[in-house]
């Protein structure tokens, strides 16, 4: 009787062993990601430095930045003035748009879901479209200040509008992403209506505004947009693992104790208000919010500890690599980023739709 009481406890030993080793190593492997898209990113910031119109050596860029008085009054507007902020801006941009996307698709349960897809980016491309086209003078304002405002009042009033819906008993996650998409077509349709009767300077400025584009970063716009997503990213940690508990399932989160329709649309309000700020400032940038996510969990599954980190990441880094690529594609040219983004993001995303078909049992 001993020995079989040993025996078995012997046995549970080992199984509960095993579980921790491979728990460890899952960890392990997660952290090693995380570190390696690190990596990428600063290879990437770099890369994004060195380039540009204005030819200057690595060496010359590198001096710049930490001995600015050893160089021209010329170099330093260049590298500080220009590339430095359009760089970060690209890094926040990316990450803001993957944690949006990401979110989204996990408390919707729709993979589907982005800021594009629930119409928050249309209402920031139709808000900056009223502005450009009826003007900034009649509210007191600059351009390069009513512009982006005019777009983040309309994402936000969008985004209150799915809040207001999903603040309903009846309305669902598939309810949201209906209405969302309705709202996509309506703040489109609007957008049409504008550029119809702009004149032709002004529909030049729309086009180029919706296209999307990090030439217009400036460090109070930086600084902005990285205060927003700091604050984001306190306030999802905080849930993280309510979070987690409801991609296992609804009833299983609320067996736990998680209040799910307030999770829910507490998380699509702070990350409306997010993709609100990114947009307003860069205008359209199409497809980061779909990839990201996509790969993040891809790589590392749903667990909301890492999911987080690397779906802002990979976004940063999509967004960094077309940033390179915009300024490289054609040398002393520099490409709207929503094209390089969109040429990048629909066949890959095309390809990732297939292949999880095919994989899907």
């Amino acid at each position: 009787m001993d020995g079989r009481i040993e025996g078995g406890l012997m046995s549970c030993d080992s199984s509960t062993s095993h579980f921790s080793g491979a728990r460890r190593h899952r960890g392990l492997r997660r952290l090693l990601i995380l570190v390696l898209m690190l990596l990428l990113i600063t290879g990437s910031l770099v890369v994004d430095l060195l380039t540009g119109p204005a030819a200057l050596s690595p060496g010359e860029v590198a001096g710049t930045i930490f001995q600015p008085s050893s160089v021209s009054r010329s170099q330093r507007i260049i590298v500080w003035s220009f590339r430095l902020p359009t760089a970060l801006m690209g890094i926040a941009v990316g990450a803001a748009l993957g944690l949006a996307g990401g979110q989204m698709q996990s408390v919707l349960n729709n993979r589907l879901a982005s800021p594009y897809t629930l119409g928050v980016s249309a209402a920031a491309a139709f808000g900056a479209a009223l502005v450009i086209v009826f003007g900034s003078g009649g509210i007191g304002m600059t351009s390069s200040v009513a512009i982006p405002g005019g777009a983040f009042v309309s994402a936000l009033g969008c985004s209150l509008v799915l809040f207001a819906i999903g603040r309903t008993q009846t309305s669902g996650s598939e309810t949201l992403i209906l209405v969302g998409v309705a709202l996509h077509f309506l703040f489109s349709s609007g957008l049409a209506l504008v550029q119809y009767t702009a004149t032709n300077d002004a529909l030049n400025a729309i086009i180029f505004w919706t296209f999307g584009s990090l030439q217009g970063a400036n460090w109070q716009k930086v600084g902005v947009l990285a205060i927003v997503l700091c604050g984001t990213f306190a306030v999802i940690q905080s849930k993280v693992w309510q979070l987690t508990a409801l991609q296992l399932g609804d009833e299983y989160a609320l067996s736990l104790g998680v209040d799910v329709g307030k999770l829910k649309l507490q998380t699509i309000l702070v990350v409306s208000v997010l993709t609100a700020t990114a947009v307003s400032f860069t205008g359209s940038i199409g497809f980061v919010g779909l990839v990201a996510p996509h790969l993040a969990r891809m790589l590392i599954g749903e667990d909301q500890r890492f999911f987080i980190f690397l779906s802002a990441g990979l976004g940063a880094l999509l967004v960094s690599i077309a940033s390179v690529l915009c300024k490289t594609l054609v040398p002393g040219t520099v490409f709207p980023i929503g094209i390089v983004t969109a040429a990048i993001g629909s066949p890959f995303f095309a390809a990732m739709a297939i292949w999880t078909r095919r994989t899907r049992p």
